[in-house]
C-alpha cells in the first residue's frame, strides 16, 4: 500500500530537539495543520468542528535514514534499559509512523491555503508530513481502567525552571510561558547526566541555551537565530 501526505503541520520547532516526548504534555504548544492542495476541499472536514480532539497519524520524517531495531531505550526508563520497539512510542520503527492526540482549537479559513486546523499539544517538528486525521471519540477511545506497563512504574518528572532570565524583544511575549513549560519537561537526552554541559535548541526562531543542576534548569541565553 502506498500512502501520501494529506497535510503538513506548522510548528515553532525547526528541529526535533526540545519537542515534548508525547502529545498533550505542553497543552499551549500550538500548531497549524495545512492541507495539501489535493485535499483542501471543505467537504473533507465537514462535521469536524464538532469534535474537541483529533487523532493525527504522521511520519517521523527526521528519522528516515535510521535503521529499524527490535529494541529501543525509552526515555521514560532513563534511556538505560532496552524494551521492544512495539512496547514503546520510539520514532525508530519499521514504518516510521507517529500517532498523536491533539486538541482541535479551531478551524480557520484562508483564501490561499483553504481550511487550516489550529491544534494544541503538538509534538512534531515543523513541516512534519501528516497521513491521516480521525476524530477522537471519548466513548470508545477513553479507557479509564487501562494500564501503562513499564511507563506506570515511573513517577512524574519535571524540572524546576529558574525563570529569572533575559528575554529579548524579538521573542514573542505570548510564547514565554510555553517555553517554560517545554523546559520543565527536560528536553535533554535521557541518558546524559552532566551538570556542566550546556544544551541548546531552537524555538520560535530563537536559540535557547540552558544547563541543569540538581533538577533546576537555568537558561543561559535566548538569542534570535540568524539563518
Amino acid at each position: 500500500m502506498n500512502i501520501e501526505p494529506i497535510a503538513k503541520i506548522k510548528t515553532d520547532f525547526p528541529t526535533k530537539f526540545g519537542i515534548p516526548r508525547q502529545s498533550g504534555i505542553v497543552c499551549d504548544l500550538v500548531g497549524e495543520i495545512v492541507f495539501e492542495k489535493k485535499y483542501r476541499s471543505p467537504d473533507a472536514i465537514r462535521g469536524l468542528q464538532g469534535f474537541s480532539h483529533i487523532w493525527v497519524i504522521w511520519g517521523f520524517s527526521e528519522n528516515e535514514s535510521k535503521e529499524y531495531s527490535p529494541t529501543v531505550r525509552p526515555p521514560k526508563l532513563g534511556g538505560n534499559e532496552r524494551m521492544g520497539v512495539f512496547a514503546t512510542r520510539s520514532p525508530f520503527r519499521p514504518n516510521g509512523l507517529g500517532l498523536s492526540c491533539l486538541e482541535l482549537v479551531g478551524i480557520e479559513h484562508t483564501d490561499t491555503l483553504g481550511d487550516i486546523l489550529i491544534v494544541s499539544g503538538a509534538d512534531m517538528v515543523n513541516n512534519t508530513p501528516i497521513y491521516d486525521i480521525k476524530p477522537y471519540l471519548s466513548y470508545t477511545d477513553s479507557i479509564p481502567h487501562a494500564t501503562g506497563g513499564f511507563a506506570d512504574t515511573v513517577g512524574e518528572y519535571k524540572l524546576e525552571v529558574n525563570k529569572d532570565f533575559y528575554i529579548p524583544d524579538t521573542f514573542p511575549e505570548n510564547k514565554i510561558s510555553t517555553l517554560c513549560s517545554i523546559l520543565a519537561e527536560d528536553p535533554r537526552p535521557s541518558y546524559i547526566e552532566d551538570d556542566s554541559r550546556i544544551y541548546g535548541f531552537v524555538f520560535c526562531e530563537h536559540e535557547i541555551k540552558f544547563k541543569v543542576k540538581n533538577k533546576i534548569l537555568t537558561v543561559i541565553s535566548v538569542e534570535k537565530r540568524i539563518v
